[in-house]
């Protein structure tokens, strides 16, 4: 989570939200392996696509779920933006800042699950 908090900021993207459902499970008294939702973007970003698709602010900001299965495997997974798109009409306006988030969140999502830890 670490790694993706520092991929997410190093890009100039704002962190709206942590949400930790593990602990939240613990407050309920349940177990849960750890996972944690991660809401993030850029009004610069998201915008252009909610001009395209105002419903696309469903799906807006951008999250990442880093969750750990039960072989202690840590994974992370995010819906496609291009995915989104096409759950909001495929609207033509919209393209280029699918692109940009496909992109961005590739970046994000290779940063944070390197070997290597951040500078």
């Amino acid at each position: 989570m670490r790694k993706l908090q520092d991929a997410v900021t190093s890009r100039g993207l704002t962190i709206f939200a942590h949400v930790d459902h593990r602990a939240g499970a613990v407050e309920a008294g349940m177990t849960l392996r750890p996972t944690d939702l991660l809401i993030f973007g850029s009004p610069k970003g998201g915008t252009p696509l909610m001009q395209a698709a105002q419903t696309s602010g469903i799906d807006l900001p951008l999250k990442v779920l880093v969750w750990q299965d039960a072989e202690g495997r840590t994974w992370l997974s995010y819906n496609d933006p291009a995915w989104l798109l096409g759950r909001h009409g495929r609207p033509a306006a919209a393209e280029p800042a699918v692109r940009a988030m496909t992109g961005a969140l590739e970046a994000i999502a290779g940063a944070a699950a390197s070997e290597a830890s951040p500078q």
